[in-house]
């Protein structure tokens, strides 16, 4: 749900920040083979506390599903009714992902205040995912009923 880098990045980043001198790469055994880990330089912390310290900006919001509303006059209310409803499965799967994230942060005591902030914020952010869900369904329907009325 947390997205802020195109997959092809998670790799390359960690990669990036160490020449740069704010991640410090070492080699560790692996389950198969040896993987590197990271961790944060004196530089590194410096750098995220400086940040810390910067205004929280609103982040634009990228949504498929605002999208396909802004796109229904063209499309049909039927379709956009239809594919909305598939959410539901993609919001299922996110749920038990964060149950899972949840049990993890227990795991982590240092973190476990602050990852459960995180992770409680995006379980509203799902339920109003499916409150759109429910009111594009009552909306549309009505709509249905009244065109064949």
């Amino acid at each position: 749900m947390l997205d802020w880098a195109g997959e092809s990045q998670y790799y390359v980043e960690p990669k990036r920040l160490a020449k740069l001198g704010y991640l410090e790469a070492r080699k560790e055994p692996g389950k198969t083979r040896e993987r590197t880990v990271y961790s944060l330089t004196d530089k590194g912390l410096q750098a995220l506390r400086d940040y810390a310290q910067t205004p929280v900006r609103f982040t634009p919001v990228k949504s498929d599903p605002l999208l396909r509303l802004l796109i229904t006059d063209l499309v049909g209310e039927a379709v956009t009714r239809e594919s909305m409803a598939t959410l539901r499965d993609d919001i299922a799967d996110l749920r038990a992902r964060l149950d899972d994230g949840e049990a993890s942060a227990q795991a982590l005591p240092h973190r476990t205040r602050y990852l459960t902030l995180v992770i409680d914020f995006l379980r509203r952010y799902l339920e109003l995912h499916l409150e759109l869900v429910d009111e594009v369904e009552r909306e549309f329907e009505a709509g249905d009923q009244r065109a064949a009325s």
